[in-house]
């Protein structure tokens, strides 16, 4: 009885509309057919093929090019164990052609065997030259042709940075205010 009392109590234009059945079977379809979407989605993600990633391990290639040789020094990516270290100077007989485009092609086709036997398959390369109070800010013929080689030897080269040390005006020289007197 207290049912019907208060839905005698409700005015008429108040009352929710009963939805027919077929309706909610429409409704189901639609839902239905979202979800079967949604699940042929991520289904199709989990079919395509994942990619291998290499597991190796990476260094850093620290080149050393001056106009007299070229020195290519393999190490960890902390930079405290050597892996492999070469230059020029090992390569060519004659001192003059030390630090020649060859001499560095020669040696970075050296490294890239060895490090390559120890697992290394990438390398963050830092070139230096001489630089600072009195050396060239420019770095010998060697390490363009030795960048050249690693890059096209198949082993991933991540960042290459310039390294050389740069004088930032030093002591003050010797000879007092009006310079030496010779």
């Amino acid at each position: 009885m207290l049912k019907k009392e208060s839905e005698e109590k409700k005015p008429q234009g108040q009352e929710r509309p009963e939805v027919e059945p077929e309706a909610k079977k429409e409704l189901k379809r639609d839902v239905s057919k979202s979800k079967r979407g949604k699940i042929q989605k991520e289904e199709r993600v989990k079919e395509r093929p994942k990619k291998k990633k290499e597991r190796g391990i990476w260094g850093i290639l620290n080149i050393y090019s001056s106009k007299n040789n070229t020195i290519l020094h393999v190490t960890d990516i902390t930079g405290a164990e050597t892996i492999s270290i070469k230059s020029g100077g090992q390569v060519v007989r004659s001192q003059r052609e030390e630090s020649s485009p060859y001499a560095a092609m020669q040696a970075a086709i050296r490294v890239v065997k060895e490090i390559r036997d120890k697992g290394v398959v990438g390398v963050h390369i830092k070139v230096r030259a001489p630089g600072g109070h009195n050396g060239p800010r420019y770095p010998g013929k060697g390490a363009q042709a030795a960048i050249r080689v690693i890059s096209r030897s198949g082993i991933q080269v991540g960042r290459i940075e310039d390294v050389t040390p740069i004088a930032y005006g030093g002591c003050r020289p010797r000879g007092g205010k009006r310079g030496r007197r010779v």
